[in-house]
């Protein structure tokens, strides 16, 4: 039942990256609707890619997660696959400013990373002391996964609770298939400062 949503998840996924420019994640419009204290994290050659609100961390207070997409200074220079878009949580403080408290350069895909299907970065999800972010690419041979990171009051931070990984090839897309991996099977706690998508597999202390 799990491989059927989320074959159908990345089904739904492919129908919408077809169409150029539009993205799952967020609503908002390069520019405008950008929240006002939010504003002041987007740094000089820098974007909004995607940003969720949410309590993030328990206290009743609307917090964000957010991914920034580094902008090329001269269009003659080269695409930038490693650290292109850190992705920040923010957390509402009781004065109710926002204070930068994680960053993580690896968990979202480069612009150009997606083989054939061009952009990758797929959503960007939370909910009260949780977010996923999505990714989906490939060619012939399709890809897709998914990150979960949950809050735990007991470390004060957001640790990696689930990664789903999936594949199917455009001739047989029925065949698809999944991997799950979660805590403390496949890994331990890893923070999301600390969370690395080519070495989690048995990362941090269980």
């Amino acid at each position: 039942m799990q491989s059927i949503k989320l074959f159908n998840k990345m089904t739904v996924i492919a129908s919408m990256m077809i169409v150029p420019g539009l993205s799952l994640a967020g609503t908002y419009t390069e520019g405008k609707d950008v929240p006002a204290d939010l504003r002041p994290f987007i740094t000089a050659n820098t974007k909004l890619l995607a940003f969720v609100s949410a309590d993030l961390n328990g206290d009743d207070k609307a917090d964000y997660v957010f991914i920034l997409e580094k902008q090329k200074k001269n269009a003659a220079d080269e695409d930038m696959e490693q650290g292109q878009r850190p992705l920040h949580i923010a957390i509402r403080q009781a004065d109710g400013k926002l204070k930068l408290v994680k960053t993580n350069e690896k968990i979202v895909l480069c612009s150009t990373c997606g083989g054939m299907m061009g952009d990758p970065f797929a959503d960007l999800t939370a909910s009260k002391k949780s977010f996923t972010v999505s990714h989906y690419g490939g060619s012939a041979w399709r890809w897709a996964n998914e990150y979960q990171f949950n809050y735990s009051r007991k470390d004060d931070t957001w640790q990696l609770v689930k990664v789903s990984e999936s594949s199917f090839h455009t001739s047989d897309p029925e065949k698809a298939k999944e991997k799950n991996y979660t805590p403390p099977k496949h890994f331990g706690k890893i923070d999301i400062a600390d969370f690395d998508p080519e070495t989690f597999k048995g990362v941090g202390a269980k």
